[in-house]
């Protein structure tokens, strides 16, 4: 997994329009949170998104881009985002889960999926990270929110 201060890892993944997405092709433009769901089904990892949502514009202001990755495929991917109508791209993998490419795992004998997030700043660089395997765990909005005012700092 990456660490805070290291560059953030170039990770392919796949829109819920099978178009692909490079976290590099970010870089220069916008910082990016990726928020990673256990499971689109999981109604805590939910209400953690409309938490996403109701910061939009907030975090818009800051300049950062939000992304939430799933662990399902692209079909029930986009129809989970176009029933909760969710405003980011939601990213799937494209030959493995987006979650492990980042060495979020299944634990608890296989059955619970890791979430979490990652803040990266414009240059690529991570500036947030977190996991957990409780979901009630999975955001950190009081990290997320301390890391996104450091980047106003570092502007």
């Amino acid at each position: 997994m990456p660490e805070t201060g290291s560059p953030a890892p170039d990770i392919v993944l796949e829109d819920t329009d099978g178009h692909v997405v490079r976290l590099s092709d970010y870089q220069g433009h916008s910082a990016m949170l990726i928020y990673f769901m256990r499971s689109t089904s999981c109604p805590i990892c939910n209400r953690h998104v409309q938490d996403l949502i109701g910061r939009r514009d907030e975090l818009a202001a800051d300049n950062v881009q939000v992304l939430v990755a799933v662990p399902e495929d692209r079909p029930a991917a986009a129809g989970w985002k176009a029933r909760r109508q969710i405003p980011f791209p939601v990213l799937v993998g494209r030959h493995s889960t987006p979650h492990e490419t980042i060495r979020l795992s299944r634990k608890v004998f296989g059955s619970l999926q890791q979430s979490g997030s990652i803040l990266i700043d414009s240059q690529g660089i991570v500036r947030h990270i977190h996991r957990a395997t409780m979901p009630t765990n999975g955001y950190d909005s009081k990290g997320i929110t301390a890391a996104v005012q450091a980047l106003r700092t570092r502007g």
